[in-house]
């Protein structure tokens, strides 16, 4: 009898494309379902000859995506199959199926045993366009472990996966979250993984830069007040440059790409010009930065809604924000803040309006400052406030004197806070 390590040694790892083919699954149990589930993703045409069906299986025949032959196995089965699987249970059966197979030079998965199987399923671990497969002696069960592990890899971007020949190119608009490295999304992890060139924000997670593969290029499109290192149009025209000369493209932003990240005019520039584009959804500072300081931006009993607005230029309608109620975010606010809360004021909201400022958020150096809409400015002056920021108004605010401490107990998603940080000054002042 041979050893698993001697079988291993004849059999050899191939790729099959089974789109379109003809593939027969002997058997109507949980591993025939599997089996077949597995296939149809493949793009094969399954056949499942079974008297019964678990449930799992009639419910893919119920579909229509497998083709369901109510009746047991019989001689000639095999003709016109390119592939079979075998798993009635049954020994006899599964026995004469693979030898139907075998004269047939059809290869044939013996679900019941192994070694007298032609062809074999390794475990597989998928990450966009890679594919792993993983066999381990017959033990299936190792086999499993290790493509759990090597899809957790793929998926947190610690595997080579850029690409090496050339291809169609892409742009992918990931959103990198609020600044902490680990609050990107798996997928954008993993597509940086994937990257040729990177066109990142300053507020983008960029701890993540220095893992990327040799070679990857990056590109600073970062924008602060007043200072653009790139105009949009320049960035719209960098990404189709770079994608239609076959590049993997990520355009790494802070936030989420399609809040107030100009993420929908990119995606529109690139599908104007024909480029494959996706939009990997970003944590978004706007909620993320206030639950770091310990302030939910809504809360029963003080806030039903929340209202999220850009306050960087002159079409910000104070009016209407005065008069929403619920918990006010204001983005990119810092700039001229006095004229913003004074703006709050003067069409209604009262000045005694809670208000934090938290500052970096989700960094090791996040701090907040808070105050009343009244005196929020002068606190901000005085302890020298800089963007980026993110500014809260409402009774929220509050909340931090109860969880802003256990916030920061819980990691560096709090920051250390600061003289004015809600754990060392927790109310603010009326």
């Amino acid at each position: 009898m041979p050893t698993n390590d001697e079988t291993n040694a004849h059999r050899r790892p191939v790729m099959l494309d089974l789109r379109g083919r003809d593939v027969l699954v002997v058997g109507g149990g949980p591993v025939a379902a599997r089996r077949a589930a597995s296939l149809v993703q493949d793009g094969a045409s399954v056949r499942v000859v079974a008297p019964e069906l678990c449930e799992d299986l009639a419910a893919q025949a119920a579909s229509g995506a497998v083709r369901h032959e109510r009746r047991d196995y019989q001689p000639g089965d095999v003709a016109g199959a390119w592939l079979v699987h075998t798993a009635t249970g049954d020994r006899r059966t599964d026995d004469a199926v693979a030898a139907e197979a075998e004269t047939a030079r059809v290869w044939c998965v013996h679900a019941g045993d192994a070694a007298r199987a032609t062809a074999w399923t390794p475990a597989v671990a998928r990450a966009g366009d890679v594919t792993v497969a993983v066999s381990a002696g017959g033990d299936p069960r190792r086999a499993a472990a290790l493509r759990s592990a090597i899809s957790t890899l793929l998926d947190a971007g610690e595997l080579p996966l850029r690409r090496h020949r050339p291809g169609a190119g892409h742009v992918a608009l990931v959103g990198g979250g609020p600044g902490a490295p680990d609050l990107i999304t798996v997928r954008g992890r993993r597509l940086l993984a994937e990257a040729d060139v990177v066109v990142t924000d300053r507020l983008g997670p960029r701890q993540l830069l220095e893992g990327l593969a040799h070679g990857v290029e990056v590109i600073e499109a970062g924008k602060a007040p007043h200072a653009h290192t790139l105009t949009q149009a320049q960035i719209n025209d960098l990404l189709v440059e770079r994608a239609t000369a076959g590049q993997r493209v990520v355009r790494l932003k802070g936030g989420d790409p399609y809040l107030l990240g100009r993420g929908g005019e990119e995606a529109l520039a690139c599908r104007a010009a024909g480029i494959d584009v996706e939009v990997v959804p970003g944590v978004t500072s706007a909620f993320a930065v206030p639950a770091a300081a310990g302030i939910p931006v809504t809360h029963r009993g003080l806030a039903r809604q929340v209202t999220v607005a850009s306050a960087h230029d002159g079409a910000t309608d104070w009016a209407t924000l005065a008069r929403v109620e619920g918990t006010l975010v204001l983005l990119m606010a810092v700039a001229d803040l006095a004229a913003r809360t004074a703006a709050l004021i003067a069409h209604g909201r009262s000045p005694q309006t809670p208000v934090a400022i938290v500052e970096r958020g989700t960094l090791p150096e996040q701090r907040t400052t808070v105050g009343v809409l009244a005196d929020i400015a002068e606190k901000a002056v005085a302890r020298g406030v800089t963007s980026p920021a993110v500014v809260v108004v409402g009774e929220v605010v509050t909340i931090a004197a109860e969880l802003g401490d256990a916030a920061e107990r819980g990691g560096h998603l709090a920051g250390h806070g600061g003289a004015d940080s809600p754990a060392a000054d927790p109310r603010p002042r009326r």
